[in-house]
């Protein structure tokens, strides 16, 4: 088994405040962890993040590859299943943060952002506690 790599001030790696600035773990997947992007201008959003500090897909071994892309479509089940989009848009970005992740961004037709490019964070729907802690209970059941 090989070592498990760390960033030093990755949110994805460390948890704590680092990851509380933008989301809040869900649960532990095959080979990555699943986060409630807590921004929820698309009701369902949520971050597929690998559990090494890579920063490319192309770092992984064509195993490591698939089990990863298997976490981001078992996630994508679960929000389909949950919120009933009319569409998933993924986003993999980390230009500054460098650690291999994927936003499943869920895209309603009568909704916020339908037809456009979503907004990496609009700043404008969040949440309390109580709703988070219902949405990752339902996510969690879908899995």
């Amino acid at each position: 088994m090989k070592p498990t790599i760390i960033g030093e001030n990755c949110g994805y790696c460390q948890g704590g405040e680092l990851l509380a600035a933008f989301g809040i773990k869900i649960c532990e997947l095959d080979v990555s962890q699943l986060i409630l992007f807590k921004e929820q201008s698309h009701p369902g959003r949520c971050i597929v993040a690998y559990q090494d500090h890579v920063s490319e897909i192309v770092d992984l071994t064509d195993d490591e590859r698939s089990r990863f892309i298997a976490d981001v479509n078992r996630a994508a089940k679960a929000i389909h299943k949950v919120f009933s989009p009319d569409k998933i848009n993924y986003g993999a970005y980390g230009d500054t943060g460098c650690h291999l992740h994927v936003h499943l961004v869920p895209k309603y037709k009568d909704g916020y952002e339908w037809g456009g490019v979503f907004a990496m964070n609009p700043g404008q729907t969040f949440l309390t506690q109580e709703q988070y802690d219902e949405m990752i209970e339902k996510i969690k059941e879908a899995l």
